[in-house]
């Protein structure tokens, strides 16, 4: 009998698993290194969000803790990472190195989850930034979860499992704490501080650093940008990890509804960045992945989303937004669910049919904004920006300093 390459490839990653884990459950009887911190992103898939603003903070005002500070990244990633931040150290996920710095680590701080199968040091302090203010319904107020390779009480049991472990959770705003508090069964410390993320957009929101950015990216800074982020669609996939991506609106009419000096930024998840089709628009369209979303926030006039909490974080510059939800019964009604009337809320308008969409460009472009919104804006402002200012960052390193110190 014939066994598949990928039988054997399963079976050698559940091998090194259970080595690794064995492994870990004798390391972590060790005492912790004291202000040792461990960052991650996206579990390992990147170098950015809450955990990059607080490593950059933490090293910045700690500077004699860097050599214990490090990063976790993907091994696929670590040359590409390196090369992008040579001065950030990092281990590469499940590698020796990994297993015992993991141990040893006064602190984690990580923004999404870790395997259910990997322990913690008992005098490990696991500070969990999240990634977003919730549009979308998460963790145990999903009705039914759609994402494959799971299934709904599977999904609950786990997320709650390791909201469990979480002794610390930055909470942006008050409407997110009393979410996070309930759909993640959470009954630890909250952080009431803002995303250290968003920092930036307090702190470099000025025409010069907007120039200096543009001119980065594109060349020049005599141009008006809008930026296209959409969500991505738990159900719309071919299999696990494997999704679909289609265009919901024509380049050639988008650029029809334009004046000559607009480009247009599209921020697609990363799981479906190599499915969008811009030939033929080249040079008046970027697809930007793997950029500081926080520039792309500074040098968009513009902002066109759907179900995404970028809106969350682009409200802190109170710039005009667009919501194109052209498939809105659907995700909201089989999907996800909302927290909030979707329509009555957001600040901009909220359109379904491609052709309002055009409708919109065209608006914006002859206006530059949405003038019947600023009374929305303002509300949702106050509302879900509230906490946030250009100094959470350093508000979380001093919590850990406490922490570290038995305060």
């Amino acid at each position: 009998m014939k066994i598949s390459k990928k039988k054997i490839n399963r079976f050698i990653k559940k091998l090194i698993r259970k080595v690794i884990s064995t492994i870990n459950k004798v390391l972590i009887l060790l005492p912790v290194k004291k202000n040792s911190a461990v960052f991650e992103s996206f579990q390992g898939k990147d170098i950015n969000d809450n955990p990059a603003a607080i490593y950059n903070k933490w090293v910045e005002k700690y500077p004699e803790y860097k050599k214990w500070a490090y990063f976790t990244v993907r091994k696929s990633e670590y040359k590409t990472f390196k090369a992008m931040y040579p001065d950030v150290k990092m281990v590469k996920k499940f590698m020796p190195k990994w297993v015992w710095v993991m141990a040893r680590a006064n602190f984690w701080v990580f923004n999404s989850r870790t395997p259910k199968w990997w322990k913690k040091n008992s005098g490990t302090v696991y500070m969990q930034t999240w990634h977003g203010t919730p549009l979308k319904k998460l963790g145990v107020d999903i009705e039914n979860v759609m994402m494959p390779g799971t299934n709904t009480e599977r999904y609950k049991r786990n997320f709650t499992h390791e909201a469990h472990r979480w002794d610390y959770l930055i909470a942006p705003n008050q409407y997110s704490k009393d979410i996070f508090a309930r759909a993640f069964d959470f009954n630890n410390h909250f952080l009431d501080i803002g995303y250290p993320r968003n920092d930036v957009l307090y702190t470099d929101n000025n025409a010069e650093n907007i120039s200096r950015l543009k001119k980065k990216y594109f060349g020049r800074d005599d141009i008006r940008i809008i930026t296209y982020a959409p969500t991505w669609r738990d159900d719309d996939y071919k299999r696990k990890g494997v999704y679909n991506f289609e265009f919901q609106f024509d380049l050639a009419k988008f650029f029809d509804n334009v004046d000559d000096d607009t480009m247009l930024i599209i921020r697609p998840h990363y799981l479906v960045k190599d499915l969008i089709n811009i030939e033929g628009y080249e040079d008046r369209v970027k697809i930007m992945v793997n950029e500081d979303i926080s520039d792309l926030y500074l040098i968009s006039d513009l902002l066109i989303t759907d179900y995404s909490s970028v809106m969350f974080d682009y409200a802190n510059l109170k710039r005009p937004m667009l919501f194109y939800a052209y498939d809105l019964k659907h995700y909201a009604g089989d999907i996800r669910g909302f927290y909030f009337d979707y329509r009555s809320e957001l600040p901009g308008p909220v359109v379904e049919k491609e052709e309002d969409f055009y409708k919109a460009i065209n608006q914006f472009n002859k206006n530059h904004k949405f003038d019947e919104y600023d009374d929305k804006m303002d509300k949702f402002y106050d509302k879900y920006c509230g906490w946030e200012s250009a100094n959470s960052s350093e508000l979380f390193v001093d919590e850990m300093r406490k922490i570290s110190n038995g305060k």
